[in-house]
This record gives structure tokens, C-alpha cells and sequence, in this order.
């Protein structure tokens, strides 16, 4: 039986045509989540939280490509602020109240969550992101990531030189 939850439900909801599959519950990262979809790292994103310089703002969600890692310096740009920085595991866990590998923008709408995604998404008609827990991998269409989750695009990424997971 396929595994359901808000994610699930919501996607459905909105009629939003998605694939959910299943990994074992631990923490897997996008290049070994790739490995075992047998799909290419470039189509795994993952959501990496960022913290804002300002005191009293809400965290970022950059969802970038799992061979890739966050450039923060292109993120604040964007964001306009001088500095934007990436907390602990633990922090990210707490700011998110979602376990790591689990942390997913489809989870954290209409949450007060900046949402970027790398631009090199929109290469793509689908891409894979997190269902919310470990262990669920839902892959959907980018337009409609965009816009269910409010979205915004830019180039925050840079090819990682070697297979790091945040």
C-alpha cells in the first residue's frame, strides 16, 4: 500500500499528478536517494534551510539539485540581505519542526518559509523532492511545485566538487 500523508493528500487534492516512492526510513541523501531510484542526482533536489542575517525573520528553503551544493553568497543577493547562513542539522530541525531528510517546501506552505528553487529545475518537467518524512520521495512537475508552494526561481546552486550531502 502506498504510504499517505499530508503531502499525499494534499497533491491529490489539488489534483496535482505525482509519484510517490517508497526508501527505507533513515536518512538518505540525494546522491545515494538517486542511486537507489536509478534516476540522475540532477533531478533529486533537496531543501536546504538558510537563516537570514536580519533577527526576527523567517528561514529560507533552498531546494537545489543533489549534486549540487547552496551558493549563500547568491542566495542573500537575491534575498537582499548581507548574509545568509545554514544552521546545524539539530537548528534546521527546529526552525522546520521536520526531521532531517524529511524537510520538504511541500510541507512548510503558507508557513511564513521563503521558498527558492534553483533555476536549473526548470530544465526539467518533473523533478524528485521530499514527502515530508524519511523514506518518501514524491516526484512531481515543476510547474506545479512553483506554484503550489510559491516558488521563487534563481541561480543558488553550484556543482558540488564531490559527492557532500548537507
Amino acid at each position: 500500500m502506498p504510504v499517505t500523508n499530508n503531502i499525499t493528500r494534499l497533491l491529490e487534492a489539488r489534483k496535482i499528478k505525482y509519484t510517490a516512492f517508497e526508501l527505507p526510513a533513515e536518512k538518505l541523501g540525494a546522491m545515494e536517494t538517486a542511486r537507489r531510484l536509478g534516476v540522475d542526482p540532477s533531478i533529486i533536489f533537496k531543501t536546504i534551510v538558510a537563516v537570514r542575517a536580519t533577527p526576527g525573520t523567517k528561514p529560507i528553503l533552498a531546494v537545489i539539485p543533489g549534486n549540487a551544493k547552496l551558493d549563500v553568497k547568491a542566495l542573500a543577493a537575491l534575498v537582499k540581505e548581507k548574509k545568509v547562513s545554514v544552521p546545524t542539522q539539530r537548528e534546521a530541525e527546529q526552525l522546520t519542526g521536520l526531521q532531517a531528510g524529511g524537510i520538504s517546501p511541500l510541507a512548510l506552505i503558507n508557513r511564513g518559509f521563503q521558498i527558492w528553487l534553483d533555476e536549473s529545475a526548470l530544465q526539467h518537467g518533473e523533478i524528485h523532492v521530499s514527502g515530508a518524512q524519511r523514506g518518501l520521495n514524491i516526484r512531481l512537475p515543476v510547474k506545479d511545485l512553483i506554484q503550489l508552494t510559491g516558488a521563487r526561481t534563481g541561480k543558488i546552486s553550484v556543482p558540488s566538487e564531490e559527492d557532500e550531502e548537507l
